[in-house]
């Protein structure tokens, strides 16, 4: 398949291509969790949810494969460093109460996926103690044993979590394409810039489209 995208069509084989979700939790979309504590305004991200809604059911449809993350961390706090904790000097930090249970703690409210977007059975749910898909996770392996090539990005924030497991997945030899209405930042221009470096220099990281490009190119096989 083939898909109108930037810098140049992307071309895919659906058999060995993933749609990776990144983070697309409660506690940094909805009113009330830790992003909105950071101070940031939850509804820049609330925006990409029908977008996203739509890709991911468009996904399902035609049978792909489909990569959920969650930033989480262990109860003990043992795979989170200080140097993660303690960073921005925020009110609550990783591992605090806070309106939806502890702050990105596996398994409390807030580190859930949203209802729109949650996972159904057969799909992939990883749970991340970094900013990265692939860092201390096993989903490179997980990945490889299924036969995949290419993956196709969304999720949360652009310019964090969901460019560092690009440049990740980049490093490990997959080709890769940002779904640009399906993420977003709660810093529009870092998201206007992540984008243009991911794209830059003939596509160094990765290709970037709208995601009714890829849509396009499953209705059309």
């Amino acid at each position: 398949m083939q898909v109108q995208a930037r810098p140049f069509p992307y071309e895919f084989d659906l058999a060995k291509t993933a749609l990776v979700l990144i983070d697309m939790q409660r506690d940094f979309i909805e009113p009330g969790g830790f992003g909105e504590t950071l101070g940031n305004d939850v509804a820049l991200l609330e925006a990409i949810v029908p977008a996203t809604q739509k890709m991911l059911q468009g996904w399902r449809d035609a049978g792909g494969l489909v990569v959920h993350t969650r930033e989480a961390h262990k109860a003990d706090l043992s795979d989170c460093p200080p140097a993660k904790r303690n960073r921005g000097n925020p009110s609550l930090r990783i591992g605090d109460v806070g309106n939806m249970g502890r702050i990105l703690i596996a398994g409390e409210p807030g580190n859930q996926i949203i209802e729109a977007l949650a996972p159904v059975a057969g799909e992939i749910v990883i749970d991340k103690p970094g900013k990265g898909a692939f860092y201390a996770t096993g989903l490179h392996e997980t990945l490889q044993q299924r036969g995949i090539t290419h993956l196709l990005f969304g999720g949360v924030t652009t310019e964090v979590c969901v460019q560092t497991s690009m440049r990740e997945a980049n490093d490990r030899g997959y080709d890769c394409l940002l779904l640009e209405d399906c993420t977003e930042s709660y810093f529009p221009a870092f998201k206007a810039a992540a984008v243009d470096m991911i794209r830059a220099q003939g596509a160094i990281v990765g290709w970037t489209a709208p995601s009714g490009a890829v849509l396009a190119a499953l209705d059309s096989h």
